[in-house]
């Protein structure tokens, strides 16, 4: 077990900025190591990465995390253990053998629970290897690059969980194990899960890749453009990789069943309908917030007066019908919710470095709690622009070794941005938001408790 070793169960998110006490993460494995460049267009990575400094930085994002009061979980030690159940075993066998070579599966299935866990997400190659290089003939199984970002295969909305259904066919298996490791791991299995339609692919491609190349369902949704911003408000963005008919699937979902028991959930959904362009794969590559009354921006996609900024769409989660109102940019919508964010411009002021600075996740900051986040240190000017707001910047090495980064260095922190090395973990393609579920918040002012 990873430095979260305890097993009681239950999970509480109910914003995406109160204190964060326990998160999901995951260090980037041989799975990088054995990807290849015909790859990283479906995957969207940028490059191929030098799986060894993305696992120093990675390792570094997890020490700031961990000295600011988070404990986290290795979600590979979780699958493994997931997997050492047999009823786990089964199911995740049932999902994923019948996509793979005879010789490969009898070899999947003799494994056990912690190999078994290591071959999923990391891959198995083939040999010999067909001189060609094609992609087809080098795996028996595939690798899982995206794996580290464990944001989007599931979301934690209020005290239960709600499973992606994943837009690319080769992120297929990823939700596979998520949902295994929520579903029979004894620390999660008693989550109750929010009911959504996640129909699974019909499946013909290659040996371990689910559907043909470019198939995509209908029906998708990932957690990168689901953000909690209160315990009564849900933003969900229709982006690339969540479609309309997901978003809705959502809604009915909502609808029905509120959020748990209690009776409590979301009462409103907002949709905010995204540009279709690759650099705004997700909700959360454009929009963050930072603390309560603040948020991480990409000005044109989300200030009115730009020629591309989103509409945003309201559903009355709480009302008989649910026919979407259009309620203009995010900011005003929310606006008209009580939730009123100043907009901090990732890449400060100037319109080219925004553009540069979004690429590279600017806008993909990570609350730890109101006020504090953290940020690849590659993008300066959107440090810049913190600084000038108030906020204290300083390096992962400068927080580790400061009286301030303590057990006790969260409350001992106003308002502080903490970069993290991100040369290599930037090239996939996701910022310090994907790279962390959270499991476990505190309530900020105003939440029930």
């Amino acid at each position: 077990m990873p430095e979260g070793s305890g097993r009681e169960g239950g999970v509480r998110v109910t914003s995406e900025v109160g204190g964060l006490r326990r998160a999901l993460v995951h260090e980037p494995g041989r799975e990088v190591d054995l990807m290849v460049p015909s790859m990283m267009r479906e995957l969207l990575f940028d490059d191929i990465l030098l799986g060894e400094r993305a696992r120093e930085e990675h390792a570094l994002f997890r020490r700031v995390l961990n000295r600011l009061g988070v404990e986290t979980f290795e979600a590979l030690d979780l699958l493994g253990e997931a997997l050492s159940d047999a009823a786990g075993r089964e199911w995740v066998e049932a999902r994923v053998l019948p996509h793979l070579l005879p010789e490969f599966r009898d070899r999947i299935a003799s494994m056990d629970a912690v190999a078994l866990a290591e071959a999923l997400v990391g891959g198995i190659r083939r040999h010999p290897v067909d001189p060609a290089c094609f992609r087809e003939t080098l795996y028996g199984v595939r690798p899982l690059p995206n794996w580290c970002f464990q944001r989007d295969t599931q979301v934690i909305v209020g005290s239960r969980v709600l499973f992606s259904s994943m837009a690319s066919p080769a992120r297929y298996r990823e939700a596979v194990l998520s949902e295994a490791i929520f579903r029979f791991h004894p620390r999660f299995s008693r989550v109750p899960v929010l009911p959504h339609v996640s129909p699974e692919l019909s499946f013909t491609g290659e040996p371990g890749f689910p559907g043909k190349r470019g198939q995509r369902p209908e029906v998708t949704l990932e957690g990168g453009d689901v953000l909690v911003l209160s315990d009564e408000v849900l933003v969900v963005g229709c982006s690339e990789r969540t479609s309309k008919a997901g978003v809705e699937s959502l809604v009915r979902s909502l609808s029905r069943t509120g959020a748990g028991e209690d009776g409590a959930g979301p009462e409103v959904l907002l949709r905010v309908d995204l540009p279709r362009r690759r650099a705004y794969m997700h909700l959360d590559t454009l929009f963050t917030p930072i603390s309560g009354d603040a948020c991480l921006v990409f000005p044109p996609v989300i200030l009115p007066g730009h020629p591309d900024v989103a509409e945003t769409w309201e559903y009355d989660l709480r009302a008989p019908e649910t026919e979407p109102v259009p309620r203009g940019d995010l900011l005003t919508a929310l606006r008209r919710l009580g939730l009123d964010f100043d907009p901090v411009p990732c890449g400060g002021s100037d319109p080219m470095e925004q553009r540069r600075e979004q690429w590279t996740d600017g806008a993909n900051a990570l609350a730890v709690a109101p006020g504090i986040v953290v940020l690849y240190d590659r993008n300066v000017r959107t440090a810049e622009e913190l600084a000038r707001r108030g906020y204290a910047v300083m390096e992962a090495e400068e927080l580790l070794s400061s009286p301030a980064g303590s057990s006790q260095g969260r409350g001992a922190l106003d308002r502080a941005c903490v970069l993290i090395p991100s040369g290599e973990l930037s090239r996939a393609r996701g910022g310090p938001r994907c790279l962390t579920h959270p499991l476990e918040r505190d309530p900020v002012p105003g939440d029930p408790p």
